[in-house]
């Protein structure tokens, strides 16, 4: 995790599960197919809301039905983009068991990323308390399938109605859940295409390309957008996912290489235990160092380029058959998922998710 030298939102009152009140809905919703579900569209019954305010810390946790917000036009998080947020997921094993993976780190890299924007810190294992009751009272919703999952969604919001750049009197962190299948309509490791975009540069020494806030998001939009006009799924370094390259290094060495976190690059949970992964085999090097567009075109025409590919909560593992760079469009090699880096990652990181490989990193809710 990038390390912050900030000024926190100190606490009065704590976020606590034991104070958690919880009011079922009366209208429940019908449950989609698994072949129907696009990700991000469809919302589970109920929701998980936190209220905090400056003068007295944060209020009971709520579960409720699931709603639209009442926020006044001038609230910080519309001018000001205060807003912060997680991806997470919870996974059904065929034992019937639902199961979060590496939630620790979630909260810990929530709670860094609202000190960046001077929103308030709360108790990650208290909020995990109350996510995992609310994953409970909508456990039907989580599909039976090792294609599909819950998508969690924890986010935090200055609502104080107050126009001034400054910090937030006022905040809500809250939690909803969405049913998803595979992230890309081309389905679970079906290789994507990119667009590497040589005008717009998402994040610079300085800023915040480290945390987990929308205006991280938001300015990818218009790339993506010149991207899909030219045929290609996302941007170069993947979009909103952390890219990896394996390659035959100059010194002749089979090798898995990530940009390290230097700053700029947001510290993966998949990321990272796809590292760990890797390393745990012991039969590639795995080395966090920067490759650039003329490494990878180098590579390419001396036949050492061997995957590229994707990682994040969202589409798990991406593999990439081909970059457009200006006017060249640089073919990658893709190869059969039951041999590849990238698919040997994939299935070993979802059995670990599933809980068929048991790991203290899948956590029962």
């Amino acid at each position: 995790m990038e390390s912050v030298a900030l000024t926190c939102v100190l606490d009065k009152t704590l976020l606590k599960a034991k104070n958690l009140i919880i009011e079922k809905t009366t209208n429940p919703k019908p449950k989609v197919a698994e072949k129907d579900l696009i990700f991000g569209r469809i919302t589970t019954d109920h929701m998980l809301t936190v209220e905090w305010d400056r003068s007295v810390g944060w209020k009971e946790p709520h579960i409720t039905p699931y709603r639209d917000f009442q926020i006044s036009p001038i609230a910080k998080v519309f001018h000001y983009s205060l807003e912060i947020f997680e991806g997470m997921k919870a996974y059904k094993g065929a034992d019937g068991n639902i199961r979060l993976f590496r939630p620790d780190l979630n909260m810990k890299r929530m709670n860094i990323s609202a000190q960046s924007l001077g929103l308030p810190k709360f108790d990650g294992d208290q909020f995990l308390e109350c996510m995992k009751e609310l994953l409970r009272l909508d456990i039907d919703w989580v599909p039976e399938s090792k294609d599909a999952s819950i998508y969690i969604r924890p986010t935090m919001i200055g609502t104080e109605p107050v126009l001034g750049v400054k910090s937030s009197g006022t905040a809500l962190l809250y939690i909803v859940l969405c049913p998803v299948g595979s992230y890309f309509t081309t389905g679970v490791l079906n290789p994507i295409a990119l667009w590497a975009d040589t005008e717009c540069i998402r994040a610079w020494p300085g800023g915040l390309g480290w945390a987990k806030v929308g205006g991280n998001y938001g300015p990818t939009v218009a790339p993506l957008n010149r991207a899909e006009a030219n045929g290609c799924a996302q941007v170069t370094e993947i979009g909103t996912m952390n890219i990896f390259m394996s390659w035959i290094n100059k010194n002749g060495e089979k090798e898995l290489r990530t940009p390290p976190l230097n700053g700029l690059i947001l510290p993966g949970i998949t990321r990272l235990s796809l590292i760990d992964i890797a390393r745990k085999w012991g039969d590639i090097k795995v080395v966090e160092e920067e490759f650039t567009m003329k490494d990878i075109i180098e590579a390419s025409k001396e036949n050492r380029l061997l995957e590229i590919f994707g990682a994040g909560t969202a589409c798990v593992v991406s593999p990439c058959n081909k970059i457009l760079y200006g006017d060249q469009e640089i073919l990658l090699p893709t190869t059969d998922p039951k041999t590849s880096i990238a698919g040997k990652l994939h299935n070993e990181i979802i059995d670990l998710q599933y809980g068929v490989i048991k790991s203290d990193w899948s956590v029962p809710i």
